[in-house]
């Protein structure tokens, strides 16, 4: 059964945005990591369902996270997720997504060539969302 933590939604300059989702398997293990985490929802303007469970649940639409996906520099990534606004990241199991569930995607991204654990992974795309949001803003947070 999955797990979601719903956090506050606020507005960035005059345009709400909606919650965003993200999927994955397996469990925040880690103290600090929980922390850090926590620390970035708290940041963001706007809320986080997260789906975590044993097995890989889809939604209907999603972006996914794969190495072999599009690269973004911070600054297209904002572009890119206030253009589109995305509702919901997946981001795949040990053994990556399926040929099927990237096809399914309606986009496929990439946050590094690198490979990272799911709990890396969760942490840097929380970031590099609240860095979008600062970089959308205009703030000093993204130099």
């Amino acid at each position: 059964m999955a797990s979601c933590y719903t956090f506050k939604i606020t507005e960035i300059t005059n345009r709400k945005v909606p919650k965003i989702s993200i999927y994955t398997v397996g469990k925040t293990k880690e103290v600090w990591l929980q922390q850090a985490l926590s620390e970035y929802e708290k940041r963001l303007p706007f809320s986080i369902d997260w789906h975590i469970s044993k097995t890989l649940t889809l939604p209907p639409t999603y972006v996914a996270l794969d190495p072999t996906g599009t690269p973004h520099t911070s600054e297209s990534f904002a572009s890119w997720f206030y253009a589109i606004s995305p509702r919901a990241f997946v981001i795949g199991t040990a053994d990556g997504l399926t040929p099927t569930e990237k096809a399914q995607a309606t986009h496929l991204i990439s946050l590094s060539p690198l490979t990272f654990t799911h709990q890396m992974t969760r942490l840097i795309l929380l970031e590099q969302i609240y860095r979008a949001t600062q970089i959308y803003k205009g703030s000093s947070y993204h130099k």
